[in-house]
């Protein structure tokens, strides 16, 4: 990307997109070392609230252009077992004056209700600019 070349194409609020998974092993707490019971982890659902947070703006974003989380403020309000389906749900509700900053609504629902809600925030980052700079972390 050139100075002076747009950050971004099309990030408005009022994007919005969905994550659909089933639980599996692999996401239990007692599985990925966030606690000690047979329940869809509270580190899975918050990788998922990301993963629906970037599925929602990626295609609105130049080529090279991509976004890092920064932020998440999501309560955990009920346990999911194994097994049972889980959708998460992602809006974005603000981007900053400069086109970087972007404020996301997320929630996560399994087949019973309401799982987890709250805010998460992402950063709009050149990609190749940012993986260099941070491998560049490891050579000082």
């Amino acid at each position: 990307m050139t100075k002076g070349q747009e950050m971004q194409t099309s990030l408005a609020a009022g994007l919005k997109g969905q994550w659909e998974t089933t639980v599996t092993e692999e996401m239990l707490a007692e599985k990925v070392g966030s606690g000690l019971v047979s329940v869809f982890s509270t580190a899975m659902m918050i990788a998922y609230i990301e993963r629906t947070a970037v599925a929602t703006v990626q295609d609105a974003l130049a080529p090279g252009l991509t976004t890092v989380g920064t932020r998440v403020d999501v309560a955990h309000l009920a346990a999911t077992p194994l097994g049972m389906k889980v959708r998460f749900e992602a809006e974005l509700t603000e981007v900053s004056a400069n086109g970087k900053g972007l404020t996301f609504k997320v929630a996560a629902y399994d087949e019973a209700g309401l799982i987890g809600e709250g805010t998460h925030q992402r950063v709009v980052v050149d990609k190749e600019k940012f993986e260099s700079r941070t491998s560049a972390k490891k050579a000082s």
